[in-house]
Order: C-alpha cells, then structure tokens, then sequence
C-alpha cells in the first residue's frame, strides 16, 4: 500500500506523454504542414519524457541507496521523509521501515549470539569448530583452551604439532561417533569423551568437536565395580577358605588321639601332621588377605572436620620421625599459607598420608641423597591440592594407570591394598589422587579436594 502514491504519480505522467504524443500525431498526420499548435504540443512531449526520466533517475537513485545500505548492513541509515519530494516520500518511508525491521532482526541476532557465546564459555566442556575444507578454526572456547592447554589454533592442522595422536583422533572421528581418549597433562592423564558432529553454514562443512573430561567420572564408576567385584571375591573366597582352616584343625586334633597315633608310624604320622599344618597356614593366610581387602569397602561414611594442613603435615612429621631418622631421609614441608584448610575426615586422612610416606620411604631408600616434600596450594580452579613427592627411582609410563588398581603391587611384599584403599577414600571425600612420576628422577602423588 505504500507504493500507491508513487504508481498513481508514475501513470498520470505516461498517461500526460500519452495525451501530448497523441495530440502531436493527429496535428501532423490531419494537417498538410506543420500546424502552429504543434509548437506547443512538441516541447510538451519532450517536457514529459524528461519529466519521466527524472522521476524514474530520482527513484532509481533512492533504490540504489537502500540497495547500498544493505549491502554494507547499514541498517541505521535513515531516509529524511520530510524533505524529500512527494512522490518519493511513500518510497523512502518504506525504506524506513525495512531498514527499521532489519536493524531489530540484526540486533535480536547478536543478542542472541552473545548469549549463546556467553553459555559456551561458561560450560565445562571443551568446544572446536573448523572449516573441514580448509582446516582454518572458526570457534574456540576457553574451557577447550584450558582442558588442551593451547592457547590458540588457527587452523586444526596447527594441533598436529602440538598433540600429534590427538590430531588424528578427531580429524578421524566420523560425525556422530563419540571416543574416550587419553592426553597426558602435567605428567597427568586425563581421559577425555570426544564426539563429533557437522554443520553447513554459507555453503561451507562445518565440523563441531566436544571435549569432555571424563576422568573422574571414569575412577568413580571404575571404584565402584571394583568394590562390587571385592565384595562377590570376598564372600565367596571366606566362605571357601573358613571351612578349610576349620577342617585342618579337627584332623590334627584326631592325629593325636591314642587310637589313630598308635596305628600310624611316627615318621608317616609326622607327614601327614605337617602337610596338615600346610594346609591351615595357607588357608589362614588367604584368609587374612581376604580380609584386608575388605576393609575396601566399609567405608561408607565420613566424620568431616575442618583440619588445617599444617597441622597434617606437622603429626605426620613427628609420626613418622623415627623411621625417616633411622634410614636418614630427609623431610621437607612447603606451606605458603599456615591457615589453609581442608574439609576431610582425619582417621581416613592419616592413613591415606601414611600409605603414600610409607610409599615414598621405600622408593627412596636406595638413593644417595633421599628426601620428601610435604606441600600444599590451592588451584586455579579452587581445589587444594595436597603433594607428597620424593626423588626415588619413579615409575614407567606404562605402570601410571595400573597402581591404583586392587591386586597390583609394583613391590615383591605389596598386596596391591594400599593405593587402592587411598583412592576410595579420596573418591569418598568427593576428590581424587593422582601421580606424576618421571623415571630415575621421583614421583608426586597428588590429594585433590574440593573447597567447600
């Protein structure tokens, strides 16, 4: 509708050259000569043509202005109604309005992308958007910055360098496919779920990578089927074994009645007493570890208290004086705050301390100079972070993954209990423990908490 007064303007002036054009005609065509009249009739007809070029120049002018403005998404460009002739006012009102309706779609869409950018960065997980042609990143987040430590990329190729598996982990995963990868960090290996999709946008591919650490949700689900696993072993190895021992005992006791002694020679008597012996040893000693391993899972509840760290590290010190003195191992504790504290329960704690400075003690043992570092800090990311380091022989690459699994001992004497039962209660804290270990250089054993 905003139109009509410019078409109505636009056929009065074709229909004005029509009438002068027409008049023109018959004056020539019924006349012999040029009649007087055609004079007049003439110059009105060329006052007309330009007329309808002018107005056709001035339009076409305000269209290509528009067209202009939204080729560069000027949309604040304003077209001035009131001064502009009559004929244009309707068409630069209509201008008005689109540039009006586009300048409120524009600002709705950069709201919403900042918002949407905003949640992205809140996230946890790690996000990578490239170009599949080129290779060139079109998004990054600061969660994927922090969980890769890389602070920038420009193209995907760029993380070849830098983490070459990881690299041909995600440039392989097809769109839809998810993958637990593991990238090591800080000596630390961090399992991470990676799943793909794609996207088109301006005719170009789009793929779309999430970074999610799943690494403790992984030690959790992991600890609790060990534990279901323990508790089945357990059972059915007591049940087993209890009868054995008990059994054992009731025939050394027949051995020696009257009766059976007289009838059975000394030295088959003797055999037979200690093969009988044997048996209720062995037995009893699958029964006592059967039974440490059951100590995996009674912990089922926590006495939390708030405990200061230095007063941790200051028992454990004097505790365990007498054998760091004994093997002359030298102890350090660093604390840059006497007042930080920890949420934890202090029975569970000491005997998670005590596992891993006994630990520390036997790796240490051989060196020429052995020492233990006592230390603690609070992470970027508000967790505190207890350390027990020592300068022993350290541990392979390949062993990393396996120490705190039930069984496993990298030690002749070890029953494989200790750093399982460490992480359980780490795990109960609603924290975790970690290690760092460098071979021929030491080991660091890291207590996370959560700051509550």
């Amino acid at each position: 509708m905003i139109f009509n007064r410019y078409e109505w303007r636009l056929v009065l002036r074709v229909l004005f050259l029509f009438i002068a054009v027409t008049a023109t005609v018959l004056a020539v065509v019924k006349s012999d000569g040029v009649p007087l009249y055609a004079v007049i009739t003439v110059p009105l007809v060329v006052y007309s043509v330009l007329d309808l070029i002018r107005f056709n120049k001035k339009a076409q002018d305000e269209v290509n202005q528009f067209v202009e403005s939204i080729h560069y998404r000027d949309f604040s460009r304003h077209f001035d109604v009131r001064k502009a002739p009559n004929e244009l006012k309707p068409l630069r009102k209509g201008f008005n309005d689109i540039n009006t309706t586009f300048k409120l779609i524009s600002r709705e869409r950069e709201t919403q992308y900042h918002y949407l950018q905003k949640i992205l960065e809140l996230v946890d997980t790690g996000i990578l958007s490239y170009e599949e042609e080129t290779g060139e990143i079109s998004w990054i987040n600061e969660a994927f910055k922090s969980l890769i430590s890389i602070p920038y990329l420009k193209t995907i190729h760029s993380l070849e360098k830098r983490e070459p598996l990881l690299y041909k982990d995600v440039v392989k995963l097809k769109p839809g496919d998810a993958s637990v990868l593991t990238i090591t960090r800080d000596q630390q290996q961090v399992k991470m779920l990676v799943t793909a999709s794609i996207m088109r946008s301006d005719e170009k591919m789009y793929k779309l990578i999430a970074f999610q650490n799943v690494s403790e949700a992984l030690d959790e689900t992991e600890s609790k089927a060990w534990s279901k696993l323990l508790n089945v072993m357990t059972h059915e190895i007591m049940n087993s074994v209890a009868p054995i021992s008990s059994l054992a005992d009731t025939l050394k006791n027949r051995l020696q009645s009257p009766e059976i002694a007289d009838s059975i020679g000394s030295s088959d008597l003797e055999d037979i007493s200690l093969g009988i012996d044997t048996i209720k040893r062995r037995s009893e000693g699958l029964l006592k570890f059967t039974e440490s391993y059951r100590s995996l899972n009674k912990i089922t509840k926590l006495d939390l208290n708030k405990l200061l760290v230095r007063n941790i590290f200051e028992n454990l010190a004097s505790l365990m004086r007498p054998t760091l003195e004994k093997k002359n191992i030298e102890l350090e504790i660093i604390l840059r705050d006497p007042a930080l504290a920890i949420a934890a329960d202090i029975n569970l704690l000491d005997q998670v301390m005590i596992n891993l400075l006994v630990n520390a003690i036997e790796a240490v043992k051989d060196r020429e100079e052995p020492r233990i570092t006592l230390s603690a800090e609070v992470q970027s990311n508000s967790r505190t972070l207890v350390k027990v380091t020592d300068n022993g022989l350290g541990m392979p690459p390949e062993l990393l993954d396996k120490i705190f699994i039930p069984f496993f001992s990298t030690r002749k004497t070890g029953s494989g209990i200790g750093l399982s039962l460490c992480k359980q209660i780490m795990l109960l804290h609603k924290g975790n423990i970690q290690v760092q270990s460098t071979e021929g250089k030491g080991s660091v054993f890291i207590l996370q908490f959560a700051n509550n």
